[in-house]
């Protein structure tokens, strides 16, 4: 097993799952090396495998930051407002949604890009 939990990589509890039609969704990512996404938040649970690099979250709230390294699994935050980062490697890594049909897989904080 590679990571069982209740609770994001920062602390924040997974209150619920999403109401409505249960949709889940796999996406691969790559970040190219250097590279910020922009920030947003989760309005569902979801995790993140790394298979390369490394990639680094970061908190908006608090400042807090986690490095996420090639074969590790990082349980993302929901509802809290971050970001990844990448510095001299790309990062590439499949995501797992558990979300609900119809609703986005993220949302960006206003005045950000929506799309990386």
């Amino acid at each position: 097993m590679l990571l069982q939990t209740s609770e994001a990589w920062n602390g924040t509890p997974y209150e619920a799952y999403p109401e409505g039609k249960p949709q889940l969704t796999v996406m691969k990512m790559t970040i190219p090396p250097h590279s910020f996404l922009p920030w947003h938040s989760h309005p569902m649970p979801n995790i993140a495998y790394l298979l390369s690099g490394e990639l680094t979250v970061e908190d908006r709230e608090t400042g807090r930051k986690h490095l996420v390294s090639a074969g590790e699994a990082l349980n993302e935050s929901t509802g809290d407002i971050h970001r990844g980062y990448t510095t001299e490697q790309a990062a590439e890594m499949v995501i797992f949604y558990a979300g609900a049909e119809g609703m986005p897989l993220s949302e960006p904080l206003p005045g950000e890009p929506s799309e990386f």
